[in-house]
């Protein structure tokens, strides 16, 4: 009898495995635009800005202020806030110190994907935890911080970051305050060591990313007390109720970034009720000066490897792993692909 029953529970282990499918990535030219109904099980429709039709050829980046006039909505969502505009830093040239406009570039990402249960079983405050941002990148590290250890964001790093219409990490229901820190991966930290040798600066580079975000995670109520339905549903041009939403605002981070935001929206499948359509979208914006002052790089044979734009685009043989130092396109395209895995088959119902 107990054979039997070993049995019976080896065979429903080996049946659940096989019909917990893996999601795979397929681009396409504009993933947000994709129809739900037509969409695969297991299939991430995934599409960013890099390629031809990018404003700037060299980088595939676009620039912070093409994209606000061009991508209205995507800009109201997703930059740090909906009034977010290129900030105004201090800069010394020739001893002089003068008020300039930090230039920004942006790289965004969208993706679309189907979950096999209905917006109602799907409870997203599970998944407002340290450990759910553990699962999508184990290579960096986080812990929980108050409010009052947010960055006074009155620095290089920090400036134009202040919210107008709340503090960060404050004001929200289901949310947790995050200091993060991400260890360049490879060959990236020995380049760094010989920028730091070549360069005549006091102001070294580091070997890791330091950033603080918020996480967060909204209701239906919640979004319809904010006036954000229609919104959102521009957005994810889908227009069945968007039934909640997982933001991760990242409002300071120690040099190369500005901002970064990850956004899922989760609604009704518009053919089936027992589904749940994901729009998700990362975006993150990129200092101008930071590939500009180093395309200098390309004339140093040993750092040839290093420039800035062929890093951050996964163009380099320096670039390395499976999270940002391997570049933004295969970072976000692995986090996302993440994010879905674990909704998908890591609890998260009601």
């Amino acid at each position: 009898m107990w054979l039997r029953h070993i049995i019976v529970l080896i065979g429903l282990l080996v049946s659940s495995a096989a019909s917990a499918q893996d999601f795979h990535i397929e681009d396409v030219s504009a993933a947000r635009k994709t129809d739900v109904t037509q969409l695969k099980s297991g299939t991430i429709e995934f599409s960013d800005h890099t390629g031809s039709g990018a404003i700037d050829s060299e980088t595939a980046l676009v620039h912070f202020a093409d994209w606000a006039d061009q991508h209205a909505t995507e800009k109201k969502f997703l930059a740090l806030f909906p009034g977010y505009s290129e900030p105004t830093v201090s800069k010394t040239a020739d001893g002089n110190a003068a008020k300039v406009t930090e230039k920004l570039y942006v790289y965004v990402a969208q993706a679309r994907f189907v979950l096999d249960r209905a917006p109602s079983a799907i409870d997203l405050s599970r998944y407002v935890t340290l450990s759910f941002l553990d699962k999508i990148d184990p290579t960096i590290t986080h812990k929980a911080i108050a409010a009052t250890d947010v960055a006074p964001l009155n620095d290089d790093a920090g400036a134009g970051n202040d919210n107008p219409d709340r503090k960060w990490c404050t004001g929200r229901a289901t949310s947790i305050c995050i200091q993060s820190s991400y260890k360049l991966e490879g060959k990236i930290p020995i380049g760094i060591m010989l920028v730091n040798k070549l360069r005549d600066s006091a102001k070294k580079v580091v070997d890791h990313i330091d950033f603080q975000s918020e996480l967060s995670a909204f209701s239906p109520a919640e979004l319809d007390q904010a006036g954000l339905q229609a919104g959102l549903q521009q957005l994810t041009t889908l227009d069945t109720p968007i039934d909640g939403v997982l933001e991760q605002n990242i409002f300071y981070i120690n040099q190369v970034l500005k901002f970064g935001k990850l956004l899922a929206v989760f609604q009704s499948d518009p053919a089936d009720a027992n589904k749940t359509a994901v729009t998700a979208f990362m975006s993150l914006a990129i200092k101008a000066r930071v590939l500009d002052e180093r395309r200098g790089y390309e004339n140093v044979p040993v750092l040839r490897n290093l420039v800035p734009a062929q890093v951050l685009m996964g163009q380099s043989s320096f670039n390395a792993g499976s999270s940002i130092s391997a570049g933004l396109p295969k970072y976000a395209r692995n986090e996302i692909k993440t994010i879905a895995g674990i909704l998908a088959h890591n609890g998260g119902t009601k």
